[in-house]
């Protein structure tokens, strides 16, 4: 190998540029091993800087119990950072669960994505980390929910106001054959099924 070739190839080893690789839904962290896996075994993680699953924390109820679940914010697809030279990208398009590259024409090398859209997504995604977890069960206005938490434990109302900011609801419950409103939290209620 020349000098000058010796040059071009360690320019190209040290451009990374971020991907988006479309994978099976449901499968992102599976497919994210395989691919770390992989390029290990090969001998190629130079070329990779990282391989993110870009997650969002959310409450769920179950049980009556607060519950801290991890989902991934872009379903089906997973980030990656790298020199894309050589047999990398068709390692990457041949693990399991792998549809292809974000973007590409069929046949066609992978398009990197924007530095303003990474800088974007990556600041969400660290915004998501830094603030408190989401509850994922919006409440709508109209809709019956029953109290699981609380000295009206057990009563059905039906929701008058919803409040996001404070993550409170005002529910009117009938209480000894009178209708009375009662302020409480996302988690003191659960949706009638």
């Amino acid at each position: 190998m020349s000098e000058e070739t010796k040059k071009e190839v360690v320019k190209a080893e040290t451009v990374k540029k971020w991907y988006v690789i479309r994978a099976v839904t449901g499968q992102e962290k599976k497919v994210k091993h395989q691919i770390e896996v992989e390029i290990n075994r090969m001998g190629l993680g130079n070329h990779v800087a990282q391989i993110l699953i870009p997650t969002e924390k959310v409450y769920q109820l179950r049980n009556g119990k607060k519950v801290t679940k991890e989902r991934p914010f872009y379903s089906g697809y997973i980030l990656i950072e790298a020199a894309l030279v050589g047999e990398i990208p068709h390692v990457i398009k041949n693990i399991n669960g792998v549809i292809g590259f974000l973007g590409e024409t069929k046949g066609g090398a992978p398009v990197p994505m924007r530095l303003s859209e990474i800088n974007r997504i990556l600041g969400t995604v660290d915004d998501l980390a830094e603030s408190d977890a989401q509850i994922s069960t919006p409440f709508i206005v109209g809709e019956t929910v029953k109290v699981i938490n609380g000295p009206f434990n057990g009563f059905t109302g039906t929701i008058e106001k919803v409040n996001e900011e404070k993550k409170k609801l005002e529910v009117m419950v009938k209480i000894f054959g009178r209708k009375t409103p009662l302020e409480l939290g996302y988690l003191e209620v659960e949706k009638e099924s």
